[in-house]
């Protein structure tokens, strides 16, 4: 059954082709057909049931007004960017410091040790790519991350975070497998004196034989304790080498809530480094993963109390009526990933859904912002007020009494305090999912939703599954921008 026309590429030769996602047998589809390569049909999302209800959530953005397309229009995903057609502004903001690398994994994104080639811009160069980020409008992006190749390879990384900092960057994470975060022991306080925020540690697994660098990561996270540096455990999930360690992997960061703010599964993409043959054996969806953690941690976490990322935009949208301020969007595609919150209580791992009836609690969000929008200055605090006390019924009555939801929201909204909400993140261990697209699920509707995307030293802003795959424009840009060198990355002992 048809669900909806899209275009997608050739996985062989990368031509933009029409396609068509598709219901066969309760899962969704990608299917096209390249005049050179035949047919291709790929596994889009396991579950239509779940693809429905992350459908009804469905937020198209305005874009950016800042964009840069080129005179010569070839269209998505060539005319980056980002260009007038791009529906979503940025949100995240990464930036590869460099492609030198001290390990060397088959999954890696950015197939950073087979370059044969350095890429590593300058001091100068990435402050550029700042500032083009944090030019653009309406909204700039709030968060940077810096990624690579392996970001603690430069020297100069805690000047670089500092400058992100002082360019207005509220979040600065760096993307690490935490290695020389591990054998350096002054290493966090230094990033911790920069200004970094989060540190994105690469964390396949709980045991040897997901994650040979599990005693490495530990003493990682434990240098990061002692700095009070929070930390997002970044585990690749490939099926059959270690999807079943899902839930372990969010019990370990629950039992470490003091330091480890939140667990993004991503899926494994078959870009870079990856290798195709095995895409039927190794492909996992999200609902694949959603389902797999509802199994082992026994139902504590459901699949059902997940919901995609622009979800929030009733919030977002009511906080821009109120304040009459631009706000940034989270209107990335449905599908491209979830998320939930947990909170680690005396009585042990309990979801935000246990304590709040979800979908009414944004219908009334979005009845707030409705209201808001009709009045002036006066009825719009009183409209507020109202509102905000009648989301007192979307609180459930054998939700967890020691988390006051009702004054986090009053307080935050009605007298503009965050600092409860911030409090109430630290608190809080969030669990997402972030799939990734590669030459085989490509959706170009998805890729002009993204709200990830990479700034490039000549001045261009691309949405990350357009710079990892499609038209490969990272492997276009480090050869560009190469060191004029024969030095290989360093290995790891």
């Amino acid at each position: 059954m048809l669900i909806r026309k899209t275009k997608s590429i050739c996985p062989i030769c990368k031509v933009v082709l029409d396609a068509d996602l598709i219901n066969e047998d309760d899962a969704i589809w990608i299917r096209r057909v390249c005049p050179e390569h035949g047919p291709f049909r790929s596994l889009y999302w396991s579950d239509a049931i779940m693809f429905n209800r992350f459908d009804i959530y469905n937020t198209v953005g305005q874009g950016i007004s800042s964009s840069k397309t080129p005179e010569e229009r070839r269209g998505c995903p060539y005319d980056c960017g980002l260009c007038d057609q791009h529906r979503s502004g940025t949100l995240l903001a990464n930036v590869d410091v460099t492609n030198r690398c001290n390990l060397n994994c088959d999954f890696c994104f950015a197939n950073a040790r087979a370059c044969g080639f350095i890429y590593e811009p300058t001091f100068q160069q990435i402050e550029e790519m700042f500032i083009n980020l944090r030019a653009q409008k309406p909204v700039p992006p709030p968060a940077i991350q810096l990624s690579g190749g392996e970001p603690t390879m430069r020297e100069d990384l805690p000047e670089i975070i500092k400058r992100a900092k002082e360019l207005g960057f509220n979040q600065v994470q760096i993307a690490t497998n935490g290695i020389k975060l591990a054998q350096d022991e002054t290493l966090a306080q230094k990033l911790k004196y920069a200004g970094v925020s989060t540190i994105y540690l690469h964390f396949d697994g709980v045991t040897k034989e997901t994650n040979p660098f599990l005693e490495v990561s530990k003493r990682a996270i434990e240098n990061c304790r002692k700095e009070k540096i929070g930390i997002v455990l970044v585990p690749t999930i490939i099926r059959g080498k270690n999807h079943h360690e899902a839930g372990a992997i969010i019990s370990f960061a629950a039992d470490n809530i003091d330091v480890i703010r939140g667990v993004n599964f991503q899926p494994v993409a078959f870009t870079g480094a990856a290798s195709n043959d095995d895409i039927l054996k190794e492909r996992i969806t999200i609902p694949d993963l959603l389902k797999g953690i509802e199994e082992q941690t026994e139902g504590i976490l459901k699949a059902k109390d997940f919901y995609p990322i622009p979800c929030v935009e009733p919030i977002i949208d009511l906080v821009k009526s109120y304040t009459g301020r631009q706000q940034i969007q989270f209107t990335a595609h449905p599908h491209c990933g979830a998320a939930t919150y947990l909170f680690v209580t005396d009585h042990g791992m309990v979801p935000v859904n246990r304590m709040i009836d979800v979908e009414p609690f944004f219908k009334s969000v979005e009845t707030i912002a409705a209201g808001l929008k009709k009045g002036g200055t006066i009825s719009k605090y009183r409209t507020l007020l109202e509102g905000v006390n009648s989301l007192r019924h979307t609180l459930k009555k054998d939700g967890d009494e020691t988390i006051d939801f009702y004054g986090l929201i009053a307080n935050a909204l009605i007298h503009q305090n965050f600092d409860a909400l911030r409090e109430f993140h630290w608190n809080a261990l969030f669990v997402g999912t972030m799939h990734f697209m590669d030459n085989y699920n490509y959706d170009i509707d998805r890729v002009n939703r993204c709200c990830i995307h990479y700034a490039t030293p000549d001045g261009r802003i691309i949405p990350f599954c357009s710079y990892n795959s499609g038209p490969v424009w990272r492997e276009e840009v480090w050869r560009k921008y190469a060191l004029k060198t024969d030095d290989e990355p360093e290995s790891h002992p």
